[in-house]
Order: C-alpha cells, then structure tokens, then sequence
C-alpha cells in the first residue's frame, strides 16, 4: 500500500498539512512539487512508478494533480481523498480528459471557500467520480477548523 499527499499550488511539503501527515503517518510518501502542472506531473510519476494501491490525498492544486493521475493511471490507484480540489482547471488544460473515475472518492470541501467556491468544484467532481462520497463542512478554502477531525485512520486503513 502506497499513500502520497499532494500538497497546494503555494504550499510544499513543509506546510501544516504535509507536517501533519508526516508525523501521524511515517511512511506516507511527502514529496515537494514545483513549477507548471507539467513539471509537477512528471515528477509525481516518477514518485510512483512501480507502486500499487495507491492512495492519493491532494489538497487544493494537490486535488487536481491526483485525479489527472488516476485519470491517466487507473488501474494502480485505491482511492483519492481530496480536500478542496482545483477541478475547475480541468477544463483549461490543452489535453482534454474526458475520462471519468470509477474508483473511492473522498471529497472534502468549506462552504465558505471563495478561492474555489463549492458550486464550481462540486458539478465537476459530480461528473468525473462515479463513487463520490462528499463532505461538504463549515469552512474556508484551507479547511484549517476541520482538517484535524477528518477520520484520517479510518480513510487511511488498509481496507
């Protein structure tokens, strides 16, 4: 079992979140990922090459960069767990991904997040993931208040 977290467009693997993972998950993979979505692609796949039932965990640009790589990489990927994800970049990139994710999605996102507002993250995740399990929370874009009480374990587990 592979676990990563994807941390945000202006974050790094220094941030709150990947600090948090570090500590309560050792072995979770925690890479640092710069420059264009290309760039940053590239580089997450030869994180994970050779490496099955992944998890993937993205946050915010983090979110975009998991579901393009279970979109082109299905087969070895469990789950995504994405908290507020970038989809609506979806549709800008020159590629167009007009595949859908059959695998576990676990979709955390703030009713209150103005950098990607619920009603343009939601329409798209509800088109893309056929096993979509959202959880929509009182919060901001960083979802600081609740991103401790997620059942991190339980999302986490081996089944």
């Amino acid at each position: 079992m592979t676990r990563i977290f994807l941390h945000g467009l202006e974050s790094s693997n220094q941030g709150t979140k990947a600090r948090f993972f570090r500590e309560k998950y050792p072995d979770m993979i925690i890479p640092n990922f710069e420059g264009p979505l290309q760039k940053r692609l590239e580089k997450l796949e030869k994180v994970l090459s050779g490496q099955s039932a992944i998890t993937l965990i993205g946050s915010s640009f983090g979110g975009l960069m998991a579901t393009i790589f279970a979109m082109d990489h299905p087969a070895p990927v469990k789950k995504l767990i994405l908290l507020a994800p970038a989809l609506p970049m979806l549709e800008a990139l020159p590629e167009k991904r007009e595949k859908t994710v059959s695998i576990p999605v676990w979709l955390y996102h703030g009713t209150a997040d103005t950098l990607l507002p619920p009603d343009t993250v939601i329409p798209v995740a509800r088109s893309i993931f056929r096993d979509l399990h959202l959880h929509e929370v009182e919060d901001d874009h960083m979802l600081h208040k609740v991103f401790r009480d997620i059942p991190w374990d339980q999302l986490l587990s081996n089944s």
